[in-house]
């Protein structure tokens, strides 16, 4: 992307747009892709015909990413084992935004994806940016009473489906740690100690690394293959270590300098109910830029 004054709108409102079109995509790299085809656009429009640069370059935006969420459902259908979301990291100081954190956390991603991306557009537009009815219907150039009929039903759907967790990040934390001492040292009754009675786990190889291709039910279950997966020879020189991810504490794995592997959870009444491995190389990105992009 090349040079633009500090002044310039997009430069101005760059975080707005990239929080848009991550919230929208789910994936760091199809947003930055977004944002650059935006800023082609953005240059490529008469400036004078703009009355109102952040109207124009959120449209712009939501419009890029609702296109290519469209053409992207066809490909995850065909996704080899679960689809997640590509991890962010955050800054400690995001999680205590409670309510910020939880419209970009791993669990809310999951739950967007349920969506239509015309009901996205409009949750995220209405429910996490503050725009009105009116402000939605021009930017996506529907009817108002259409877009209130949208908001309605896509608000029910995220309440229906939104997983009820405990968000102190004291006490996630040490949960974490407990976590990943009983990783590292192979405890396996240690870390089934740590898991809910119905724990879920969903893992993201894309068919590119060890991952199992369903998800995993059951405290013994889970267990037993997160301590079979880190005692593979690929494994061997693994580290975990704390990490603020998608506005939560979770774990991040590295071999060296390299991101392998993200862990996010819910957490209920002290136990760990959902846990979700990212560990596509792919989709790792996130976990390497720049975390002040979601502001």
């Amino acid at each position: 992307m090349a040079e633009t004054s500090e002044s310039d709108p997009f430069v101005e409102h760059r975080r707005l747009l990239f929080a848009t079109a991550y919230r929208m995509l789910g994936t760091v790299t199809d947003a930055e892709d977004v944002l650059q085809d935006t800023w082609l656009k953005w240059n490529e429009a008469d400036r004078s015909e703009v009355r109102h640069p952040k109207s124009y370059l959120v449209r712009t935006v939501t419009n890029l990413s609702l296109n290519r969420l469209t053409s992207a459902r066809a490909t995850r259908e065909n996704y080899v084992g679960p689809w997640l979301p590509e991890p962010l990291l955050t800054t400690p100081d995001f999680a205590e935004r409670t309510e910020l954190a939880d419209t970009v956390s791993t669990a809310m991603l999951v739950v967007l994806e349920t969506l239509t991306p015309i009901e996205r557009a409009v949750f995220l537009l209405r429910e996490v940016f503050g725009y009105s009815h009116a402000e939605i219907a021009d930017t996506l150039d529907r009817p108002e009473a259409t877009i209130r009929q949208i908001a309605h039903r896509a608000r029910s759907h995220v309440r229906s489906r939104r997983p009820r967790f405990d968000t102190d990040t004291t006490e996630r934390a040490h949960v974490t740690e407990q976590f990943m001492a009983a990783c590292a040292g192979g405890d396996l009754n240690a870390l089934m100690d740590l898991l809910a009675p119905d724990v879920t786990c969903w893992s993201d190889g894309g068919g590119v690394v060890t991952a199992a291709r369903r998800p995993l039910h059951g405290p013994d279950h889970v267990a037993r293959w997160i301590l079979g997966v880190l005692a593979k020879p690929e494994s061997a020189g693994i580290a975990l270590e704390l990490a603020h991810i998608n506005g939560e504490v979770g774990t991040l794995a590295r071999i060296g300098d390299v991101p392998v592997a993200a862990f996010t959870y819910d957490l209920v009444d002290g136990r760990i109910e959902n846990l979700r491995f990212q560990v596509n190389p792919g989709k790792l990105k996130g976990l390497t830029m720049s975390t002040s992009m979601l502001g």
